[in-house]
């Protein structure tokens, strides 16, 4: 486990009841606490989130939320932490700063939510990048990908009900895991981008142990991502938001079963 991971764990005493018999025993909860990013000293969100891999969440926040467009317009510049709880302070260019005062918003994320506190209708709905047409993926990939990110959650393995976003890629599988599903994507996003071997977004593709909602569908979007594969359901928005995107989405994923909604051609059915 990464030392990282040791922040988003907190280790206490609880009381287990079996078969009507009282035991003590020591148990591990995910943490989550609030966090501010600040852009420019410029306040714009407060997330509800696990606090582990921040460097990834300030900076897959910022791409995923189209406050900057390239990883090398963002800088976390300081990470202060007090009992109110975490603010990523960022830099990013001027103009960014500019754009970002016009379309200010105060959200107050929650771990279910990733559109709260938006202004008006308008808002809530942005653009839809078009993403690069993918390689082909194959149901035996998918099956070894989820088989694969089960044992790459340390935080769930400790702690239950955490969720995960991967990206299975031909070297292997990349994962970010926090107590909201758009947290673990964002930490995913901001991972990716500063990999230290360059992972083309083309020849892989998403994996979340979650529903896939509009959110999870545009910010994979943004990153270039073009197929997501969700273990739980898919909502209509999110369907016709993939279809618009060129994605691949696919849902429901379970074992030897999917269902695929969108671009169901890339998905190549495999016995192996």
């Amino acid at each position: 486990m990464r030392d990282d991971l040791s922040h988003g764990l907190h280790r206490l005493r609880a009381q287990r009841i079996h078969h009507g018999t009282r035991s003590e025993h020591e148990d591990a909860v995910v943490v989550e606490t609030p966090v501010a990013l600040l852009y420019n000293g410029l306040p714009f969100a407060v997330m509800m989130a696990t606090p582990s891999d921040l460097d990834d969440f300030a900076l897959g926040f910022a791409l995923g939320e189209g406050i900057v467009a390239r990883a090398d317009e963002f800088r976390l510049v300081d990470t202060v932490r007090s009992d109110a709880g975490i603010a990523l302070h960022g830099a990013i260019p001027q103009a960014r700063f500019d754009a970002l005062e016009h379309r200010r918003r105060n959200l107050e994320g929650r771990s279910g939510c990733g559109l709260c506190g938006v202004e008006s209708l308008r808002d809530a709905l942005r653009p839809v990048p078009r993403v690069a047409v993918p390689a082909d993926v194959s149901t035996a990939a998918i099956r070894t990908a989820l088989a694969a990110l089960s044992h790459q959650q340390p935080l769930n393995a400790l702690s239950g009900g955490v969720h995960a976003a991967g990206f299975v890629h031909p070297d292997g599988l990349l994962v970010r895991e926090d107590v909201g599903r758009h947290n673990a994507l964002d930490k995913l996003v901001g991972a990716l981008a500063v990999h230290p071997m360059p992972i083309d977004r083309r020849h892989g593709f998403l994996v979340i142990t979650s529903r896939a909602s509009y959110e999870i569908v545009h910010k994979a979007a943004t990153a270039g991502i073009g197929a997501v594969i969700a273990i739980s359901a898919p909502t209509d928005l999110a369907i016709r938001i993939a279809d618009e995107a060129g994605i691949t989405l696919a849902a429901f994923a379970r074992g030897d079963t999917l269902n695929v909604y969108t671009h169901p051609a890339r998905i190549v059915a495999s016995r192996d």
